[in-house]
């Protein structure tokens, strides 16, 4: 009789560092779930900025005779202005183009700004719910080589690294989301090409 008690007794035993290590492992599990949230969110957004960027070296693209209205960043050191989270929009003030691109352009920007604020997706209330997480978009030149960069920056999840640190150019939005290393930016540069063969 004794020796099933013990018998039965260790079997408990067995059984409650069985449930140890499983509760253990489901934290595990958990947690990696948790990381895999953030990491799906944050590919999100990166997808979302690609789109933003391209959509704009497209629409200055399309517009080349006012392709100086584009250009909203003056600051290019410290990022700014920029269109997107905190601004109010802008308008061609450059001297280029005709009347009715510079109305193009006023227009891309305008959608841009929007877009980058998140007008493509609203929720029930009307709020705004379709954008990155406090995106600024940058338009610069280049006077000397006449290069385009435009660049999105937005709100990271968690820090990595300064955009900086990789290009010493990714400066739009710069100082904007607390530490630089929750900063994220993604850019394109591209030249405008001369259709007029002079």
């Amino acid at each position: 009789m004794r020796s099933r008690l013990r018998q039965a007794g260790f079997t408990m035993l067995e059984i409650l560092v069985s449930l140890l290590i499983l509760v253990i492992g489901l934290l595990g599990l958990l947690g990696l779930q948790a990381q895999t949230t953030v990491a799906e969110f944050e590919s999100y957004q990166r997808g979302q900025a690609l789109i933003l960027v391209q959509d704009m070296a497209d629409r200055i693209n399309a517009n080349r005779k006012a392709s100086l209205c584009y250009v909203v960043t003056t600051d290019a050191a410290n990022g700014s202005p920029s269109l997107g989270s905190g601004t109010a929009g802008t308008s061609c003030v450059a001297a280029t183009g005709t009347t009715v691109t510079r109305g193009m352009a006023d227009q891309d920007l305008n959608d841009w700004d929007q877009a980058l604020k998140g007008a493509a997706e609203t929720s029930a209330g009307g709020t705004k719910v379709g954008a990155l997480l406090n995106a600024r978009g940058c338009i610069t030149q280049n006077a000397a080589t006449g290069d385009y960069r435009v660049a999105i920056a937005w709100q990271g999840m968690s820090p990595t690294i300064a955009p900086t640190a990789v290009d010493a150019n990714a400066t739009c939005g710069r100082n904007q989301y607390g530490s630089e290393p929750q900063r994220r930016e993604i850019s394109i540069t591209f030249r405008i090409a001369n259709l007029t063969g002079a």
